[in-house]
């Protein structure tokens, strides 16, 4: 691969027609910084996380009266769900067309980037603090935790990226944070004289340790598990209890301190003082810069970027970067772009679903489809948005993409989108894409296409848009 063509693919999210081979692609890496837009226009139109808050407690409490009015007629839970009233009905079909608008809205935002380098580390970024619509009540919200708890951060310091994202609605709706109660708090307390048991939720407080910072097999215990899920009760979600003394910050986290554990706590040997929400702010900021997160971030940095099995010297150069700025996330990705080992033309990453597509879509200059066959694409292609198997959110190894199945279902997806793309000279943009780097074979299969709608389809079916 030409080094222009790495800057496209690997680093960003495939070329453009009208884009041209420029100076040094690692200087037009870096000056995409200053171009990035946290908020670019189709995203400032979609509904905020505040709005999305108010639907939640709208439908929240729609719930709990249907609940209260099931239980006096006799009714099962399960019976009054299966019946809802039209309003509750209509409410979940709100958040899923806001769900769906905001993929669109997604699509719409990488595709037309300036600067899509960045983009693709905010989509890094939000599969590393990955929800999922699993959890039904994160429909509406999964897009503003991507739009304003990650985008705003990502060329910032991980702390702040880290205390954004951890305790985002989104994030505590997805993980049972919200349902977390100190055994000691003053409504634990309450509960036990109603006879009523209010638990301790360590998901949260396990994800972050395992995933978002330290990583797994890091030294951690679990007793750092059941410490930092007890330093953490109080954060909630406005509207998720009705309680008085809620405070909301401007992000839209919110604590309330009837259900905080009181005292001290101790986490990976260092002690935090018994003061309230501040706690786990502490201990968030400490494990942001620690060593092992430092690795654990590094690492996942270098595969994403450099292949697989990432090369240990990358990740070392990325380490250092990241404790030596103290965890400017600036600082490690100009190490990551000053790093050879990241511009190697071999080993080639294979590009998952969601970067196939947009790769597609930048390539024949289109538009993102309807949100329906938007979704219905990614969903057939084993990645719907905002969607994974699991909190430690969708792989970037090639094994989980590559299968035969998974190659059959992109050539048909490629066929769909190949429909959306103008009449043009397919050879001609194959070769201002992939400069230097066209493979003999694919451009012997453009030459003999058909039809300019056929040769589009046989260009992004073909080797060079799959891998970056």
């Amino acid at each position: 691969m030409d080094e222009i063509v790495i800057a496209w693919n690997r680093f960003g999210l495939g070329g453009r027609q009208q884009d041209r081979v420029g100076d040094d692609p690692r200087h037009a890496l870096l000056r995409q910084f200053d171009r990035f837009d946290p908020r670019p226009a189709m995203l400032r139109e979609r509904p905020t996380t505040a709005d999305a808050i108010a639907h939640y407690k709208r439908l929240t409490e729609a719930q709990r009266n249907q609940r209260q009015q099931a239980r006096a007629k006799g009714m099962a839970i399960s019976e009054a769900q299966a019946n809802a009233p039209e309003a509750i009905q209509q409410m979940r079909r709100d958040m899923r067309q806001a769900y769906l608008a905001n993929v669109h809205a997604r699509a719409a935002s990488a595709i037309a980037s300036n600067a899509p380098f960045v983009e693709r580390l905010v989509h890094f970024w939000a599969n590393h603090f990955a929800v999922s619509i699993e959890k039904g009540a994160v429909t509406a919200l999964s897009g503003p935790h991507e739009f304003e708890a990650i985008r705003p951060h990502v060329l910032g310091n991980f702390r702040h990226l880290l205390r954004a994202a951890s305790l985002h609605p989104a994030m505590q709706l997805f993980l049972d944070q919200a349902q977390s109660i100190g055994p000691n708090s003053q409504l634990a307390q309450r509960a036990a004289t109603r006879g009523r048991d209010a638990g301790l939720n360590e998901n949260l407080a396990r994800e972050i340790l395992e995933l978002h910072t330290l990583g797994v097999r890091s030294g951690y215990t679990q007793g750092d598990v059941t410490e930092l899920a007890r330093a953490m009760t109080g954060w909630t979600v406005d509207g998720f209890r009705r309680m008085s003394g809620l405070k909301v910050f401007d992000d839209h986290s919110a604590y309330l301190p009837q259900i905080h554990e009181p005292g001290a706590r101790q986490v990976l040997g260092r002690r935090y003082a018994n003061n309230g929400a501040q706690q786990v702010l502490d201990i968030l900021d400490d494990l942001a810069t620690h060593p092992a997160t430092a690795h654990h971030i590094a690492t996942k940095l270098a595969r994403h970027f450099a292949g697989d099995e990432p090369p240990a010297t990358l990740v070392s150069r990325l380490e250092s970067a990241f404790l030596g700025s103290n965890g400017d996330l600036l600082s490690t990705y100009i190490a990551l772009v000053e790093a050879p080992e990241a511009w190697a033309a071999q080993p080639l990453k294979f590009r998952q679903p969601w970067e196939w597509v947009i790769a597609s879509l930048r390539a024949m200059d289109a538009a993102p489809p309807s949100p329906q066959m938007l979704n219905g694409l990614l969903v057939n292609l084993g990645q719907p948005t905002w969607q994974p198997g699991s909190p430690a959110g969708f792989a970037d190894e090639a094994s989980h993409w590559a299968a035969p199945d998974a190659l059959i279902r992109r050539v048909e997806s490629g066929q769909r989108m190949a429909r959306l793309a103008r009449e043009q000279d397919i050879p001609a943009l194959a070769e201002r894409l992939f400069p230097d780097s066209l493979g003999e074979h694919t451009r012997l299969a453009l030459a003999r296409a058909e039809s300019p709608q056929q040769a589009m389809a046989l260009l992004l079916a073909a080797p060079e848009m799959m891998r970056r």
